[in-house]
């Protein structure tokens, strides 16, 4: 782990504790006389748009920090702050913890099982495979990959005409947790003028991939 890694770490992770969430993943990387910061944060029950909103401006206010103590980031950044995707392996208890109830395939004495989560906790994992429940050591499996499903056991099929198993309300609900009377804190680049439709998709698309990036200039 490099200097400027821990530094960050030992920065931006309390304030990710503070909001009640856990820091997943953190990167950095150079992007020219910049550098990139990639923070992924998640917790037990998600992490929605709001909440990755707010951390981002907090992460940013702990970096911007001007107050002569040291707790700064040296250098001119951009900041990206995100969930993990579904493609984030599965490698330590909390993973799994948050994977209960999801398919996944995983390696096992050099077999790859696929299986739903049942249970966890800090040693053992419980899937039901094919039908069977078992019991694997924690210790014993390489990493877990969720795999994406259109509908899961004990959800109510699909009406007929719905793509795929498609639930008809999903855009709702993303659009619902994208709060555009706040779109200048989230990124002050953008202009989300009523007429003109392609910034507001720019913006839209841009928060429903939970990602928001900060420019601090040298």
């Amino acid at each position: 782990m490099t200097a400027q890694r821990q530094q960050l770490i030992e920065l931006i992770r309390p304030v990710i504790t503070a909001a009640g969430y856990d820091l997943d993943e953190l990167s950095v990387t150079a992007a020219g006389r910049r550098s990139l910061i990639r923070v992924s944060v998640d917790g037990d029950h998600g992490i929605d748009l709001d909440a990755v909103a707010t951390i981002s401006r907090t992460i940013s206010d702990v970096l911007d920090d001007d107050s002569g103590t040291g707790a700064s980031f040296a250098g001119p950044y951009v900041l990206e702050v995100s969930s993990p995707g579904v493609d984030r392996p599965l490698t330590q208890p909390k993973h799994w913890r948050r994977a209960i109830g999801r398919l996944v395939t995983i390696g096992v004495e050099g077999r790859q099982l696929t299986g739903r989560v049942l249970s966890v906790d800090d040693s053992t994992v419980v899937l039901d495979i094919a039908g069977t429940e078992r019991s694997l050591p924690m210790a014993g499996l390489g990493p877990g990959r969720v795999q994406v499903e259109f509908s899961r056991p004990g959800e109510a099929p699909s009406d007929a005409g719905e793509a795929d198993g498609a639930d008809p309300n999903d855009n709702a609900d993303l659009e619902d947790s994208v709060d555009l009377d706040d779109s200048a804190d989230v990124d002050d680049g953008m202009n989300l003028d009523d007429d003109d439709d392609g910034e507001f998709d720019e913006f839209a698309n841009e928060e429903l991939e939970h990602q928001r990036n900060h420019t601090k200039e040298a």
